[in-house]
């Protein structure tokens, strides 16, 4: 990797096929790109279905990593790795192989089509923040650490898995 590295927080999930599985893929096609590198990856979380409740539950991850790619840059790289899982957009908040969202990037504010960091309803999801605590829990976002947003939230149903932190290496 040359030029500056940017510390940014991603969160995974998927609720079809086999999630870990493929979550785990995804991070290693991230990794695999000589400008990113994953640094930490929390355990596997199940979570209820959240928006759309007539699905399975989904397992969730977070994963620092650090580049050196713009922001739409790293976006358009982790949506081709989705696209290699073949992943299929179809319904809002409905049943997915995997999702791959930037939470923050460094310390930048990205409002643009397509991208907005910090994640606009990230504060408001326990099955992002439980993960994101795991392995960040005095990263602040919008003036308060990941661990006391994740204390002001509903985190029912949410179960960490014993997965340990390298479960996405196998």
């Amino acid at each position: 990797m040359s030029g500056p590295n940017n510390t940014v927080y991603l969160s995974l999930g998927g609720n079809l096929g086999d999630p870990a599985k493929s979550m785990g893929a995804a991070l290693r096609l991230l990794d695999a790109d000589a400008d990113t590198r994953v640094v930490a990856v929390s355990s596997l979380y199940r979570t209820p279905p959240w928006g759309k409740l007539d699905q399975p539950d989904f397992l969730n991850a977070a994963a620092e990593i650090s580049t050196v790619l713009a922001p739409r840059a790293l976006l358009e790289l982790c949506l081709d790795a989705e696209h290699k899982l073949k992943r299929v957009r179809e319904a809002r908040w409905g049943p997915r192989l995997i999702d791959i969202d930037i939470l923050v990037f460094g310390d930048r504010i990205i409002h643009e089509a397509g991208l907005e960091v910090p994640h606009p309803r990230m504060l408001e999801r326990a099955f992002v923040l439980a993960p994101l605590a795991e392995i960040a829990p005095d990263l602040a976002v919008a003036g308060r650490s990941v661990s006391e947003r994740l204390g002001a939230v509903d985190t029912s149903g949410i179960e960490r898995l014993p997965s340990g932190r390298d479960w996405w290496l196998a």
